[in-house]
């Protein structure tokens, strides 16, 4: 491991970027990306190589949006057991958070794992629901768990979703002049480096994927600069470690085997096409929304708004910084969050406030820095 944080190679990495003369607005998807960005002062090395890079949509935690928690709020309030895993509880809904919801007595339990909530099924005659979240990474165990069919009180409120529509989204949003991405390593170990092919020859965009190390992101950054230099349009794959171009096939096989694709809305986003993973109708008696449909319409025809001075909506989208947000280390931290990038681990806001080492925006000086 130590190996991938030298800091000779680093310094020799960056100085190589400090030569090219750059001017470069470089996004990432990913929180482990971003923790490593800054918990590593990378973002402060790189500006002045003339290199910004933002955050995008990829926090599974942050892009679930306020109807996906109402859910499981209500869920937990009319007797479910609600499993799910640490960051989901200190989510603020429009009615609370788990965590509040399990104060008032309310059976909300952390899981590390999926199984962690098949086994408190295993346990009780009560109905379990998981909140199930997150990309390609999780899904899979999802899948896998549902294919050997848990007991009959165990259901999933599934929140998955698919990473590759919601870049393909950003890029046609155009809000960003992102000129190269830097594709996530654990999501690109399950699905290869073949569907961003894709988005480079639609898209005309350069990306790198990575891995998680300061020199895997070093070493992203400057492939990626070298590529954009040289007007490159394609894919590389600094993190041969662990991707291979055709992914994971066996997790793959069974993802396809259990979930199939449907328009799904991200917080921040409106609905992206085919974005959302919905359980097949072979698995629907697991279906927390099938099986409770009677007890969720209370939800029906209501709209879910986030706090209306927050910006993680913004910062999803690579708009902003978390210091631009007006609520930023003020109003919202990590103890009192408002908006769900100061809970998450992967947050943008909440790695800002354990690392970004003060970089509180001057009274009454909020917004800009967008577009990048």
């Amino acid at each position: 491991m130590f190996r991938f944080r030298d800091r000779e190679t680093a310094s020799r990495i960056v100085g190589e970027l400090r030569k090219m003369g750059l001017n470069l607005f470089l996004m990432h998807v990913c929180g482990t990306h971003q923790d490593t960005l800054v918990r590593y002062g990378l973002d402060r090395l790189l500006e002045p190589c003339g290199i910004k890079i933002r955050q995008g949509p990829g926090c599974p935690v942050c892009v679930t949006t306020q109807r996906e928690i109402e859910e499981a709020l209500l869920l937990a309030r009319k007797g479910k057991v609600v499993a799910t895993f640490g960051d989901m509880v200190g989510v603020p809904g429009e009615s609370g958070s788990l965590a509040g919801l399990r104060g008032e007595g309310a059976e909300v339990r952390v899981v590390y794992s999926i199984r962690d909530a098949v086994g408190l099924a295993e346990k009780t005659k009560k109905e379990v629901v998981f909140l199930a979240i997150g990309f390609e990474t999780t899904a899979p165990s999802t899948a896998v768990t549902l294919l050997r069919r848990p007991p009959p009180n165990f259901s999933i409120l599934c929140c998955h979703r698919y990473i590759p529509p919601a870049i393909k989204a950003l890029l046609e949003m155009g809000e960003t002049k992102i000129q190269g991405l830097i594709e996530p390593g654990h999501v690109s170990t399950v699905i290869g480096t073949k569907p961003y092919e894709e988005i480079a020859e639609k898209y005309g965009i350069p990306q790198v994927v990575a891995g998680f190390e300061p020199l895997d992101l070093l070493m992203g950054v400057y492939l990626l600069a070298r590529m954009i230099q040289k007007g490159e349009v394609g894919v590389k794959n600094e993190y041969t470690r662990s991707v291979r171009p055709e992914g994971n096939v066996k997790a793959l096989r069974v993802m396809e085997e259990v979930f199939e694709p449907f328009d799904l809305d991200w917080r921040g986003f409106p609905v992206i096409p085919k974005s959302g993973m919905a359980l097949k109708e072979e698995f629907e008696e697991y279906d927390a929304r099938k099986r409770y449909e009677d007890e969720l319409k209370e939800l029906e025809g209501r709209e879910f708004k986030p706090h209306p001075s927050c910006r993680c909506d913004r910062v999803l989208r690579g708009l902003l910084d978390p210091p631009d947000c007006p609520l930023f280390g003020k109003v919202c931290t990590p103890r009192s969050p408002v908006g769900p990038c100061m809970v998450s681990s992967e947050g943008s806001c909440a790695i800002e406030y354990k690392y970004g080492r003060g970089r509180l925006k001057p009274e009454g000086e909020t917004g800009g820095g967008e577009g990048g």
